[in-house]
C-alpha cells in the first residue's frame, strides 16, 4: 500500500470564497511558538482585500484537491490591488500581489510548488509580474526564490 498523495488542480471560482478564506487565515505567518491569529482578522480591511468578492476581472486562482477524499487543501491566488486598495507587497498598478496556502497536513508534499507553479504559468499571459509580501525570518523565502522571486 502506498501513501502517495494524489492531487487535482482546478480553477478558483467565486463559489469558492468560503474555502478562500480559510486559506487566507492561513496565509498569516507566525512565528514558531506564537499562538494563532484570531479567524476574524481575516476580515480586517488591509486584510480582506485579498479574498473578499472574489472573480472581478484580473483575479486568477487555483484550487488543490486531495483525490482521495474530494477535500480542498490548498489555493494560490493573485489580485491586482491598485490605488486605495494597495496591499502589503505593492510594487505597481499593473502586478498583482500573489497569496497561497496549504493545509498544514498537506505541506512539504509539493502541493504548494504544484499549485505555484500553475499559477504563474498562467498568469503569464495577462501579467508581466507577480509580487508578495513575505517576512525575512519566514523559512518560505528560501522556497520562493527557488521558484524565481526575488
Amino acid at each position: 500500500m502506498t501513501n502517495e498523495l494524489s492531487i487535482s488542480v482546478r480553477t478558483l471560482t467565486s463559489a469558492d470564497e468560503p474555502f478562500l478564506w480559510e486559506m487566507l487565515h492561513k496565509v498569516l505567518y507566525l512565528l514558531q511558538g506564537d499562538e494563532p491569529f484570531p479567524r476574524g482578522i481575516v476580515r480586517q480591511p488591509e486584510i480582506s482585500k485579498y479574498a473578499q468578492d472574489w472573480g472581478n476581472p484580473g483575479d486568477i486562482g487555483l484550487i488543490a484537491i486531495d483525490e482521495t477524499n474530494q477535500q480542498m487543501v490548498g489555493a494560490a491566488w493573485i489580485r491586482l490591488l491598485t490605488g486605495e486598495n494597495k496591499g502589503c507587497g505593492y510594487v505597481d498598478d499593473a502586478t498583482p500581489e500573489l497569496s497561497i496556502a496549504v493545509a498544514p497536513e498537506y505541506r512539504r508534499q509539493g502541493v504548494g510548488t504544484q499549485l505555484l507553479i500553475l499559477l504563474l504559468s498562467k498568469a503569464r499571459g495577462q501579467y508581466r509580474a507577480v509580487s508578495l509580501s513575505v517576512l525575512s525570518d519566514d523559512p518560505a523565502v528560501r522556497w520562493y526564490q527557488r521558484l524565481g522571486f526575488e
